[in-house]
């Protein structure tokens, strides 16, 4: 989702990509597109992971400040507003949502695996890269034009741990980042294997060493 100023007139764009399913979703998003023409939608060439599919969509988007999230809303929509208030007063480019800094928020829980596994892969992640963020994984987060340009970009990684990349390279880049509780519930479903996750440990070891340049 795009938030766009235009002249001082206020208007919102979605952008729906589609990475390569076999269910229809971007013909359902282009009939769509013919009656809302504030929607658009984008196809991947073939199944490339989040990652790709994420840094596609903010590539394409043509907005002052850009919202990427979850299709399953788990973070409803309207917390837009609190990231986009927490970016304007620290003066930040980037506001990213979180589960960890106030858990009361989550009304709907994962499984107790899932979820403490997350936790061990923030603590890695943060002896890894440095980083100081409590979740680096929630799929809500908001990009001014200039940093969202710069940093995906750059992006080198498709899968799930691109948010903890493009969090690392904004830290290289100087680029401000505030963390902001929001409210997050399950939604059963989740593409995430054991071997993915495995995958995104690797991924979240070797990041430093991608963009040591």
């Amino acid at each position: 989702m795009e938030w766009i100023n235009d002249g001082g007139r206020d208007f919102t764009e979605v952008i729906v990509v589609d990475d390569g399913s076999t269910d229809g979703t971007i013909e359902v998003v282009r009939n769509f597109q013919r009656s809302h023409p504030c929607v658009r939608g984008l196809s991947n060439p073939g199944n490339r992971g989040k990652g790709y599919a994420v840094r596609h969509g903010m590539l394409e988007a043509r907005s002052d400040w850009t919202l990427y999230t979850d299709a399953d809303l788990s973070t409803p929509i309207e917390e837009f507003q609190k990231l986009y208030e927490a970016a304007g007063a620290q003066n930040a480019q980037i506001a990213i949502g979180s589960r960890a800094l106030d858990r009361s928020l989550v009304s709907v829980h994962q499984a107790a695996f899932r979820e403490y596994s997350g936790r061990f892969f923030n603590l890695v992640m943060r002896m890894a890269t440095g980083l100081p963020f409590r979740d680096t994984q929630c799929g809500f987060k908001l990009y001014s034009q200039d940093a969202a340009r710069k940093i995906f970009s750059r992006q080198k990684l498709d899968g799930f741990s691109f948010d903890v990349e493009d969090l690392f390279i904004a830290k290289k880049l100087g680029i401000s980042t505030v963390e902001v509780p929001v409210r997050w519930r399950n939604v059963e479903g989740t593409k995430v294997s054991l071997a993915g996750g495995l995958r995104s440990f690797a991924d979240v070891v070797k990041i430093r060493s991608m963009h040591s340049e």
